[in-house]
């Protein structure tokens, strides 16, 4: 799967504080991820981050 900083991911489940969306701030054998929702951010090994993401959000680039 090609999950990039700065992708919006859409999870199956939500985080306790409500929100089932978050950005990668890093990437590699684990992600670093900011919740959208309540600001935590927490480290998740890539295995468990790639079997419950729903959806990839890339952000367009404009000029």
């Amino acid at each position: 799967m090609d999950i990039q900083i700065n992708d919006v991911l859409t999870m199956k489940k939500k985080h306790p504080c409500g929100s089932n969306q978050f950005t990668v701030l890093r990437s590699g054998m684990d992600f670093r991820l900011h919740c959208n929702g309540c600001g935590h951010e927490f480290l998740a090994p890539r295995s468990k981050i790639e079997k419950s993401v729903k959806s990839v959000t890339r952000p367009t680039i404009s000029k």
